[in-house]
């Protein structure tokens, strides 16, 4: 499969909204991350309209929810703005509160398409093995920089690794349930010692 010029401009899109923006907690640049879960779509049979959504996929949420969607359909289709629509888990501004998204992303998940579930597990997958650098790196710390917690944050993975296998056999699931298997057992042994 080969990507089309599409991606140049979707990159370039996807810096000009993010170029800002860092890793919570870090001076690590947002994009790095756009760009893992680009990769992880990629390597697993993504096609151009999922790999550019998985550039695009958080847009909506952290970069001017339904007017950035509607950019996004004119400059890249309707396929696009849906895959990226799918992986939002609000378009207002303030958000609602965390425990209220996540629990309807987890909904959206559920009954979400195949192809909208490797967008959504590839982000799980890049953000849980980030997670579990940081919680190495940092210790328990890591925990307050999110306003779920600790235990908010690790239900909420589980959940999702849970809700992605419902109905959905891809090769790719198995790497974002073993890495928050792994998260769960470092949040467990630094809680221990």
């Amino acid at each position: 499969m080969e990507y089309s010029p599409r991606i140049v401009d979707a990159f370039a899109y996807t810096y000009e909204l993010h170029r800002t923006q860092v890793r919570k907690g870090s001076r690590v640049p947002y994009i790095t991350h756009l760009m893992g879960v680009a990769a992880i779509v990629g390597r697993h049979g993504g096609d151009e309209d999922q790999f550019i959504a998985a550039l695009l996929h958080d847009a909506v949420e952290d970069q001017g929810g339904l007017e950035t969607l509607d950019r996004i359909r004119d400059r890249f289709g309707e396929a696009v703005a849906g895959y990226v629509a799918g992986c939002s888990d609000s378009d207002e501004a303030p958000k609602p509160p965390w425990w209220e998204r996540k629990e309807r992303f987890i909904e959206t998940a559920r009954t979400a398409s195949p192809k909208q579930k490797l967008i959504i597990a590839a982000d799980k997958l890049h953000n849980a093995r980030a997670l579990i650098s940081d919680v190495r790196e940092k210790g328990d710390a890591v925990w307050d920089l999110f306003n779920a917690g600790r235990e908010g944050i690790l239900w909420y993975y589980a959940e999702m690794v849970r809700v992605l296998a419902e109905d959905w056999s891809h090769p790719l699931l198995r790497e974002p349930v073993e890495e928050v298997d792994a998260l769960q057992r470092l949040a467990v042994r630094l809680e221990t010692e």
